[in-house]
């Protein structure tokens, strides 16, 4: 994982200063990985470290922060000893304040942010970090009291055409997942819920397809709404444009179907096959929930690609 600057600006913006916990490191049985990081502010937080216990220890310890004016804290946590948890590892966190003019720079590495978090941190970027940096690890780099992290690339849109179950269902599963953005979109107000997960931006539409000239060339868009006959517009509209994937839900009927009109509209059997349909996997089952997780799994995966190095990848 990476800092998400995206993801804490907006935190900013709307609680004012955070203090970001993040796991440096961890040695033996932990409950999640270096790079897992929370935003905790003085009424609510978000993002997990994982552990109860720890959770709420670090949880306790941010809050404090914030009311004192402290800046940094490293501290190492044996979660057995000191927490009565039963992993039987350690885990060493960095306890970071940030307000809207701190928001990470690049430093000296392009895509990385470096910073001292120890009062003794020498005043110059170690030289065995920068190397490290250059790297680009995915893991948190500590070294003489800095810290270097990358920075999350721009946030990659999700769109999701449709405020039903499986719609509701999507949004909230896919929201937490960096470095997905989801907007959800449908005709009418009545259509969503009277609550939206943190992160999911309603859009409403009276013709959604009329949506598909304004959507990025990178976006993952997926087609669900309460009408065939918009999704067949949605389908038709977004294959002249550029886009990452597509998504259909549907039957196998359903799709036999659309692919013929489809092509009668115009579009090859290249352009059409680009097309996902079903979307998730089947067997999982058809209950939203269901279809939601199958469907994050496939994104879950796209992220593990995008985080792989790229000399690994080839």
């Amino acid at each position: 994982m990476s800092i998400d600057r995206a993801k804490l600006s907006a935190t900013l913006a709307e609680h004012g200063p955070v203090i970001r916990v993040v796991v440096l490191s961890t040695r033996g049985s932990a409950p999640r990985e270096a790079g897992a990081a929370m935003l905790v502010w003085e009424t609510g937080q978000s993002g997990t470290i994982g552990g109860g216990a720890l959770e709420y220890d670090a949880t306790s310890e941010a809050r404090r922060m914030l009311g004192d004016q402290s800046i940094t804290l490293v501290q190492t946590k044996p979660l057995g000893p000191a927490l009565g948890q039963c992993c039987g590892g350690s885990v060493t966190l960095l306890l970071e304040r940030f307000a809207s003019e701190d928001l990470p720079d690049r430093g000296g590495v392009e895509g990385v942010f470096m910073r001292p978090v120890k009062p003794d941190a020498a005043s110059v970027v170690p030289a065995t970090l920068l190397r490290s940096a250059s790297e680009a690890a995915d893991a948190p780099m500590y070294t003489d009291g800095w810290v270097a992290e990358t920075i999350s690339p721009r946030p990659i849109p999700v769109w999701i055409y449709g405020a039903g179950h499986v719609g509701r269902a999507l949004a909230s599963v896919l929201a937490p997942l960096s470095p997905y953005t989801v907007t959800l979109i449908d005709t009418c107000p009545e259509k969503f819920p009277e609550s939206l997960p943190d992160g999911v931006v309603p859009v409403i539409a009276a013709n959604p397809a009329s949506l598909s000239s304004y959507a990025p060339p990178d976006a993952h868009h997926l087609v669900m709404t309460y009408s065939h006959a918009l999704d067949l517009e949605l389908c038709h509209s977004l294959l002249s444009r550029p886009f990452a994937s597509l998504g259909l839900i549907g039957s196998a009927t359903k799709w036999a179907r659309f692919k013929k009109r489809l092509a009668s509209l115009g579009h090859t059997k290249t352009q059409i096959n680009r097309i996902t349909c079903p979307i998730g996997d089947p067997a999982l089952g058809k209950e939203p929930q269901a279809i939601a997780i199958s469907v994050a799994q496939t994104f879950l995966q796209m992220r593990t690609q995008l985080d792989t190095p790229k000399e690994i990848a080839s």
